[in-house]
């Protein structure tokens, strides 16, 4: 079967990001990724340089990615609707197959990822904040619902967003 002669960036990243959330950066090669993409080797060199590059460019497009989700689930999610809850269920439906914690803790090595990193929480806190009109009762909810996402990439179900919040009162 013959290669693929172009594919988007976003394809080639969205495989990265899925290589990384399965089996950890180290996975990423140029190689690996040539056989996921069916692109050539020599392609993606050409296309992103060195190695580290091309994993930096797909942190910081998954980073993009989730800052049009949060822009797009903002513009749909209303402050009456349901509260807070029905904000972060939206984040994480609109997140689909975006590995959240993959992408958190691989960007944690990267000093301009990691600050993207705290504007996106801060950015969500600052809505659900909005929502409980408590700085303190977003920033756990915050932190509930990452711990949620990393269990739930874990497949294990960790427990139900909904009831640690009515714990929280």
């Amino acid at each position: 079967m013959a290669r693929p002669r172009t594919l988007s960036d976003s394809a080639v990243f969205s495989a990265i990001l899925g290589m990384i959330a399965a089996e950890g950066e180290k996975a990423v090669a140029f190689s690996s990724v040539a056989r996921v993409t069916g692109l050539a080797g020599a392609s993606l060199v050409q296309r992103y340089g060195a190695l580290p590059a091309m994993v930096e460019a797909a942190l910081a497009w998954g980073w993009d990615e989730l800052e049009a989700q949060v822009v797009a689930v903002e513009a749909e999610v209303t402050a009456a609707e349901k509260g807070p809850q029905a904000l972060l269920k939206a984040l994480g439906e609109r997140a689909g197959n975006l590995p959240m914690a993959a992408l958190l803790a691989a960007s944690l090595r990267h000093a301009q990822l990691r600050v993207r990193a705290a504007d996106w929480r801060a950015r969500i806190e600052a809505l659900l904040a909005a929502r409980t009109h408590d700085s303190e009762r977003a920033a756990m909810l915050f932190a509930l619902w990452q711990g949620q996402v990393l269990w739930d990439g874990l497949g294990e179900r960790g427990f139900r967003l909904k009831d640690a919040w009515k714990r929280l009162g």
